[in-house]
């Protein structure tokens, strides 16, 4: 993103897969030689046409993202379903291949992180030193980030509060990973479970996930980006982490490219999946900045403690979590709130908002499965049907990674 862009006119798109091994599908620290079979050097990032392929911090995970701002997200799914069988055909000769879903369900972090060793390595050292990154909220995680521009501060203020009322409600649409250490976990969304704590040694780094009520950039930066840098500083004297990315908040103000990016989201089984559920996202932000529900006043009023409550409740139980508050249901126009759960509002806003781009009709198939049948946490844990073994594990992870390479719906 860059200034000069308003409201919903682009938008960046950021998905992170996991390197499995082919027959064991234990983790495989290969990303830097996907990257290398490209350039023929251990670059960081490298351009492939409309998207770009880059590191992250752990290197047995590779991030595909839009290169630069994308008019529209019609069409995305299909350029990163493209990225996806091309890094596969690389990987193969290495005998590995992609994996979904926001956690691997078996990988010891302890025993097998490897941080990537190449270019901007300090800053991944610096985050090493400070928070030891061999935990699994630092090093077995994948997310999708939603980068959404605005082009005044009146903007950006309007966009942060629509962002925050809908993020309580996000894992209900996009959890993936209920698994974890070999065994369910009973969280629907332990990803967010295990990145909401692991900067617990400087806790405002990520605060209480929500980001507090601030509407400018002046507030923004006196409350919640000059307290990390204050706090980070002992730990960090060189300012290497002085970033406005430093920040792990689930949606962060990126100020230096005037987009809001949204962080809270579990990979899902293929990138139809992941662009069905951006677009619902898209949708219902779209209507509240539009003020169609409630007003501007009123969505900037929610207390950050509320939507954290709810937050944690369905990071839990996933869509059954029920919205305890009706004034919460209330805000997106629903009258029928007596017991109504997170996966009653998403139903509720797949009926009444409209989506941006319905790529022939596949974002509404995949959406109608999210709802239907559930968030894909739903659906692992229907497949497992109670085993938690490794082989019931393999058999149902083997069926995920078949999904992200043909490019569909994953069906319990």
């Amino acid at each position: 993103m860059k200034p000069g862009y308003h409201l919903f006119e682009c938008y960046g798109v950021e998905l992170e897969y996991m390197i499995v091994d082919r027959r064991t599908l234990d983790v495989v620290p290969a990303a830097d030689r996907v990257l290398h079979a490209v350039t023929g050097a251990y670059e960081s990032e490298v351009e492939i046409g409309d998207l770009a392929w880059s590191n992250e911090l752990a290197l047995h995970v590779i991030e595909l993202k839009t290169n630069g701002p994308a008019p529209s997200l019609a069409g995305l799914a299909e350029k990163f379903q493209q990225s996806v069988r091309r890094i596969n055909e690389i990987l193969a000769a290495h005998d590995a291949m992609l994996m979904p879903t926001a956690m691997h369900p078996w990988m010891d972090p302890l025993r097998e992180t490897k941080l990537w060793p190449h270019e901007y390595n300090a800053v991944y050292e610096s985050f090493n030193r400070i928070f030891d990154c061999r935990g699994h909220g630092w090093s077995n995680l994948q997310s999708v980030h939603l980068n959404l521009p605005f082009g005044t501060d009146e903007e950006f203020g309007r966009l942060h509060a629509a962002i925050r009322l809908l993020m309580p409600i996000l894992p209900a649409l996009a959890a993936s990973s209920p698994i974890m250490d070999g065994r369910p976990t009973g969280f629907f969304d332990t990803r967010l479970e295990t990145y909401r704590n692991n900067s617990a040694k400087v806790p405002s780094v990520s605060g209480p996930v929500i980001p507090e009520p601030v509407f400018s950039r002046t507030d923004y930066e006196s409350e919640i980006l000059h307290p990390i840098y204050r706090d980070l500083e002992p730990f960090d004297p060189e300012g290497i982490l002085r970033y406005e990315w430093a920040n792990a908040r689930g949606a962060i103000a990126r100020f230096d490219r005037n987009a809001i990016e949204i962080r809270t989201l579990d990979m899902q089984e293929c990138p139809l999946a992941d662009l069905a559920v951006i677009d619902l996202i898209v949708a219902a932000l779209k209507a509240l900045v539009d003020q169609r529900w409630c007003s501007y006043e009123h969505q900037k009023k929610w207390e950050t403690d509320a939507l954290a409550d709810l937050h944690l409740r369905v990071i839990r139980e996933g869509g059954a979590a029920v919205v305890q508050n009706p004034g919460y249901c209330k805000s997106f126009g629903m009258t029928d709130v007596t017991g109504a759960t997170a996966a009653d509002v998403w139903r509720h806003l797949r009926k009444v908002s409209v989506t941006t781009a319905n790529d022939s009709g596949a974002h509404d198939e995949a959406g109608r499965v999210l709802l239907e049948e559930g968030c894909l946490s739903r659906r692992i844990l229907n497949a497992l049907d109670g085993a938690a073994d490794r082989d019931s594990l393999a058999r149902v992870y083997r069926r995920l990674c078949e999904c992200l390479a043909e490019g569909t719906m994953f069906h319990a």
